[in-house]
């Protein structure tokens, strides 16, 4: 089968191989998919440029998404799904070969049926952006009735995270970064747009919500939008008495604290992952870990996805506050939600 591979980190240009490698075989439990389409997400990129990731393998087909066809089943999988179109998630999540490929065969558990009328690209694109968007608007119950902030509303997770609070019946506000991508938020349900370059986005969210403020937010570059989202909720906090989640703590101190916690368990995966022989793989267990603890530490302050990490962010990649420095986390598995109340 065609394929494209690396067998060293470092830019695409240099590291990307494409040619021939051998058709990989449905194993037990698994099913093999002929596919049409790769998805590549930021992830994908850090892994093969070695930002935040050592090699996890000698050679390494990238992606975690795509779509395509069953055309194979394993012992034990479900013989039903021969034949049908399919999405897929993790193709290279703790495996070698990726979907940058004709074939990939893979848990039938990675597998979800996808609808006669939505295409194969489409369905690449539902993996790792569409599954955070849903985990970032719903993992702290139904939205119905409620103001949600997306920020980065024209961003693949974020227009993704437009349209899932709309569909759940919140009013969706939206940050963005220019007309177009105003009228790409509107255009996915938003009820109001904010550009962030010109706009002052927490004036703005008191002035569209009559001083209220919003009950969600949905943050996809925690470092780099923390002031807003900080003097957002310190604003909330004069305008009115908040209980913050089960314990009366300033959202302000909360948002901070997360967001050092997440340094610092960052810099311990990764620094567990530079002695572990496989590479970079073994520290996403402590991130991991550290997500599933994070609504105990910080209430109201969630992960958006338990089961990744995030990439370095860059040396001026700093969001400054109180004194202190939060690195920039700037992937979609770092992405965090703030809720007024626990649900």
């Amino acid at each position: 089968m065609k394929a494209v591979w690396y067998e060293r980190t470092g830019a695409a240009p240099d590291v990307l191989t494409v040619g021939e490698q051998p058709e990989p075989q449905a194993g037990p439990g698994e099913v093999r998919v002929r596919l049409h389409a790769s998805g590549v997400n930021p992830a994908d990129c850090n892994r093969r440029g070695g930002r935040g990731y050592l090699m996890e393998y000698p050679r390494v087909v990238p992606n975690s998404d795509g779509a395509g066809m069953v055309d194979q089943t394993g012992p034990g999988a479900d013989p039903g799904l021969l034949g049908k179109r399919v999405w897929l998630y993790n193709g290279q999540r703790g495996r070698a070969f990726g979907t940058a490929a004709e074939f990939i065969a893979l848990d039938e558990e990675l597998v979800s049926p996808l609808p006669d009328d939505v295409g194969f690209i489409e369905g690449a694109c539902l993996g790792i952006p569409c599954m955070t968007a849903w985990h970032c608007v719903f993992m702290d119950g139904p939205v119905s009735g409620r103001t949600v902030l997306v920020q980065g509303g024209a961003g693949a997770v974020g227009h993704f995270a437009v349209q899932l609070a709309v569909w759940g019946g919140a009013r969706v506000l939206a940050t963005v970064d220019g007309e177009p991508k105003s009228r790409h938020a509107l255009a996915g349900g938003a009820a109001a747009t904010i550009d962030f370059r010109p706009d002052d986005v927490a004036d703005r969210v008191l002035e569209l919500t009559a001083g209220a403020g919003v009950d969600r937010i949905v943050e996809v570059d925690f470092g780099g939008n923390l002031s807003a989202d900080l003097k957002n909720a310190e604003a909330e906090r004069r305008d009115r008495r908040l209980r913050f989640a089960r314990r009366r703590r300033a959202p302000a101190a909360v948002l901070r604290s997360a967001a050092q916690e997440h340094h610092r368990a960052r810099g311990a995966a990764a620094r567990h992952a530079r002695r572990q022989p496989q590479g970079g793989a073994a520290g996403g267990g402590r991130l991991a870990a550290w997500g599933k603890r994070a609504h105990q530490r910080f209430p109201g302050v969630r992960s958006g996805r338990y089961r990744t990490g995030s990439s370095r962010g860059g040396s001026g990649d700093q969001a400054r506050h109180g004194g202190r420095q939060v690195r920039r986390v700037t992937t979609a598995y770092a992405i965090f939600t703030y809720s007024k109340s626990p649900g």
